[in-house]
């Protein structure tokens, strides 16, 4: 065979191995979530915690609760103290009833009086002390409503107090419930039935993986290839060649910084960067940490 066509069948793969690898990429980085650390709000032993890594939870689901009992008998006991307090005050209408009783029966007696006087059967000293005692009883109405409500006052105030525990318990009771405030998939569990959990404690670490973003880098000369809201291609690697998605820019720093050591930009040596981020959804194929590659014409191999 000719010696120079095996040196064009030698070198012919090694120049389109070249030709396929000048398409770089824009951008290179790295997908990430937002994590969230759920932790305890109660103090206690963890009577039921219902979930593993990898489950799915949906915003508001119950995945356990911390024992109660301490804090239900904590309350038992200050509503019983609230009854006790309000057995002492006294029925103002009760001891009322008893002096109009005997206001009607002056008013009967004043009546009777008023006609013999004018009968000149009683006289005038009759009627007036019939007026003075209903004068008398009356006031006695007013000053015995008076002292009953202001005595009453000061011993149902010894309840708002207590009132006021009663709802800081019933507040930890529900705290005690423990709710998943977002939906998205369990990353990591700290925590498992029958531990004693604490306020603050991490019982587990949750993310939204349906929607995943690429934190990725580029040169200041390349800013003015991005916008917010622009639609760029993403490829990851894939055992058996790459994988094509796409996304939105949802966030372009203000201010640049050096470049981290694990990201390459399209121009090499470039000391400073301005990092950027696309919103991908996931199809089950992304995840956290994993590398992938921007690129910012939607028609580029």
């Amino acid at each position: 065979m000719n010696r120079n066509l095996i040196y064009i069948i030698a070198i012919f793969p090694v120049l389109y191995g070249c030709k396929g690898n000048g398409n770089e990429a824009d951008a290179y980085g790295n997908f990430e979530a937002v994590e969230v650390i759920i932790s305890s709000e109660a103090n206690g032993k963890l009577m039921a915690f219902q979930l593993e890594e990898g489950d799915l939870l949906n915003s508001n689901q119950v995945v356990g609760y911390i024992d109660t009992t301490q804090l239900f008998l904590s309350k038992k006991q200050l509503e019983s103290s609230v009854e006790a307090i309000k057995s002492k005050t006294q029925n103002v209408q009760v001891q009322i009833d008893v002096l109009a009783k005997q206001k009607d029966n002056l008013l009967r007696e004043k009546n009777r009086i008023e006609n013999l006087l004018a009968d000149s059967a009683a006289t005038s000293k009759q009627y007036d002390d019939i007026v003075g005692q209903l004068d008398v009883v009356t006031k006695q109405i007013a000053a015995t409503k008076s002292q009953l409500n202001t005595s009453n006052r000061g011993i149902l105030s010894e309840v708002s107090p207590l009132e006021v525990k009663i709802e800081q318990i019933e507040d930890q009771i529900r705290k005690s419930v423990i709710r998943n405030p977002k939906s998205g998939t369990v990353l990591t569990k700290f925590a498992y039935e029958n531990e004693i959990t604490a306020f603050g404690k991490p019982l587990y670490k949750i993310a939204d993986l349906d929607n995943i973003t690429i934190r990725a880098y580029i040169s200041g000369k390349q800013l003015v290839e991005l916008k917010i809201g622009q639609e760029v291609k993403i490829k990851i690697d894939q055992q058996d060649g790459s994988k094509d998605l796409t996304g939105n820019v949802i966030w372009i720093s203000s201010s640049a910084e050096f470049t981290p050591k694990v990201i390459q930009t399209k121009e090499e040596r470039v000391n400073l960067v301005y990092a950027f981020k696309v919103l991908v959804k996931n199809d089950g194929s992304l995840k956290i940490g994993m590398p992938g590659e921007v690129y910012f014409g939607m028609g580029d191999n």
